[in-house]
């Protein structure tokens, strides 16, 4: 009699753990950025941005009463690693939903084979207009390139009254070209001169030939949209050949490596970003300082993207009250939801409407100087 009922008992434990798991499964998010490589810092910050999202809402119980669980890849910043990334977690992680990337050239590799197999996309930093044009699954949580290039010229021409601007991208990235081609656009449009637009070859560390030849035109001001590396090794050679003007770029020179390598040579110079960890709303202040104590760093902006973009994912997924992926994407379109880089909500081409504000590098640090609204 004591075996059966231990049978018994054991069977009743097996099958209630049984059901408890099958309560407790989990919902599978993807996520890729890229940790290593050319823009690590800024894939670490924006994973950092999807753990403390996921963090906090398993904290409440999760979505749809399933906790969240992360599935990452590092995409190295490489269109075919992304790729690669993003069919491993549609095909062997099951994921229902992607958030990422950082880069746009890496959004273009990956989001057609997501969109293909219908699972709905966040993008957290690609800004080239291209990314949500590949399907109706692509969305993204940053603002686009043609209205980020638009403010920088709208600042340079309007704020800092300069009058000639030059131009300087590296031509194997779709982000930094169309930044400095819609720059360029606006610049000209209110009465200013581009008197030099030169690219440079991906991985290049010596730009001095192009800089001679766009400083022998004496621009007021240095275009310069290529991620922080690049720029803080552009900007010292620009110094050493005598500019003293002011360089100007994107959120892609959003890290500290850029004053740590940059020094001197980048101070007195100012991006376009997201959002600015100096920001009074209170939402604002809560990130930054859970941010801080998790982290011990002060929240990027690739941050508080990653963190958004989550967000608004999983509060799509909750509003669907499935993770059916044509749900998710309806839920999606409908979002209207408060973030730390503004109120989201989505265009019909699935890109939202929010502010931008212009950061300026001074006393060796990240300064709020405006916000330019849509």
């Amino acid at each position: 009699m004591k075996l059966n009922f231990l049978s018994v008992a054991v069977c009743t434990l097996i099958a209630g753990a049984f059901l408890a798991c099958g309560s407790k499964k989990e919902i599978v998010i993807g996520g890729y950025a890229p940790v290593t490589g050319e823009a690590a810092t800024l894939g670490t910050s924006t994973k950092n941005g999807f753990d403390l999202a996921i963090e906090e809402l398993n904290a409440k119980g999760g979505v749809l009463g399933k906790p969240i669980k992360l599935a990452f890849g590092d995409e190295k910043g490489d269109p075919a690693e992304g790729a690669t990334v993003v069919t491993k977690l549609i095909q062997q992680d099951k994921v229902v939903a992607i958030v990422g990337p950082v880069m746009s050239k890496v959004a273009l590799a990956g989001d057609p084979i997501s969109q293909a197999a219908q699972i709905p996309s966040m993008a957290t930093t690609a800004t080239n207009p291209k990314v949500t044009q590949v399907g109706d699954y692509c969305f993204r949580a940053c603002f686009i390139d043609p209205f980020q290039g638009t403010v920088g010229a709208i600042f340079a021409h309007d704020n800092l009254k300069l009058n000639k601007a030059a131009c300087l991208f590296d031509v194997g990235n779709d982000y930094t070209k169309g930044l400095s081609d819609f720059f360029k656009a606006k610049f000209t449009a209110l009465g200013g001169q581009v008197v030099g637009f030169e690219g440079h070859a991906t991985g290049t560390t010596d730009f001095k030939a192009q800089l001679t030849k766009l400083l022998a035109a004496k621009p007021d001001v240095l275009y310069v949209s290529d991620y922080y590396n690049d720029v803080a090794l552009i900007a010292k050679q620009a110094r050493e050949l005598g500019f003293k003007g002011p360089l100007l770029g994107g959120d892609g020179w959003d890290s500290p490596k850029l004053v740590e390598v940059g020094g001197q040579a980048v101070e007195g110079c100012f991006f376009t970003n997201h959002y600015s960890q100096d920001g009074t709303d209170p939402m604002v202040q809560t990130f930054v300082k859970t941010y801080q104590a998790k982290y011990s760093a002060v929240p990027d902006a690739l941050a508080a993207l990653g963190y958004d973009a989550m967000n608004v994912m999983l509060d799509s997924i909750q509003r669907a009250g499935a993770t059916d992926g044509e749900k998710v994407r309806d839920a999606m379109k409908a979002t209207d939801l408060k973030t730390v880089t503004g109120q989201v909500k989505f265009d019909q081409d699935r890109n939202p409407v929010k502010s931008a504000v212009i950061i300026e590098i001074k006393g060796g640090k990240q300064v709020f100087k405006t916000t330019v609204n849509p």
